[in-house]
């Protein structure tokens, strides 16, 4: 269910990165449940302290969130803008807590020569969120391969996304619970609004044609081709989703 328009570097707009990240970004469906589930999934990864790749790390939320519940030795956050870096990089600056440990990379994911930019080529756990579903679906599956390759045995990919309804009802659903809960969000900032505004504005919003959305089943699927065990959508609501897998401990036999 792609959509012609705009590719992921809609991103690289200051103002598109701004008005994602204090205008949304607080008001996107279940965001405690998805990170509740993350920092559970990575919780059976074997490794103590983690080494841990943020791919299209946005403004650092995710990081922050992982980097807080469990012990992480090294991070990178990884994003193809310059403008979601910089929220990032201040977000870690500001909070005066890990950022020693954190690197921040620029490198577009959606180019596989993004892998030549990591300072570290394995990882314990590799997270996104709202990321790898701006990328043409053939390079979403060459993603999730290298994302396997760059685990270390036992490691986890779990990936916070947005993904394609499987019928127009669903995408009605999506968006109307999705103003609602970005209306409520705005309303506890004091910003006055409503609620047809809200939902005008995120059916028209310029960031939306970068969007390439696949259904939850076709993209298990894919993980699971790819090696990953365990692999489960373990939680969605309407248009949002946890999918995780983890690289098996031991190789199968070739």
């Amino acid at each position: 269910m792609s959509t012609a328009g705009e590719n992921w570097r809609v991103w690289q707009d200051s103002k598109v990165a701004g008005k994602f990240a204090t205008q949304r970004r607080g008001g996107i469906l279940g965001a405690e449940a998805q990170f509740d589930t993350l920092i559970r999934l990575l919780r059976y990864v074997p490794a103590s302290p983690l080494t841990v790749l943020d791919i299209g790390c946005g403004d650092g939320i995710v990081l922050e969130t992982v980097m807080r519940a469990l012990p992480v030795e090294r991070a990178v956050a990884l994003d193809g803008s310059p403008a979601m870096l910089e929220k990032a990089e201040a977000r870690f600056t500001d909070l005066g807590l890990f950022s020693t440990l954190v690197e921040f990379v620029e490198a577009d994911f959606s180019d596989p020569s993004w892998i030549e930019r990591l300072p570290v080529r394995k990882f314990d756990a590799i997270v996104s969120a709202f990321a790898i579903h701006h990328c043409e679906d053939g390079r979403k599956r060459e993603i999730y391969r290298e994302a396997f390759d760059l685990l270390n045995p036992g490691g986890a990919f779990v990936n916070i996304e947005h993904v394609a309804s499987v019928t127009s009802q669903g995408e009605d659903l999506f968006e109307a619970a999705y103003a609602e809960t970005v209306f409520r969000y705005r309303e506890s900032l004091g910003q006055e609004t409503t609620l047809d505004e809200v939902l005008h504005e995120l059916q028209t919003r310029p960031d939306k044609s970068a969007n390439r959305l696949v259904p939850v089943d076709v993209q298990l699927d894919w993980l699971r081709e790819t090696g990953f065990t365990d692999v489960d959508c373990y939680w969605k609501h309407f248009e949002l989703a946890v999918m995780a897998g983890y690289r098996p401990i031991v190789a199968k036999p070739s």
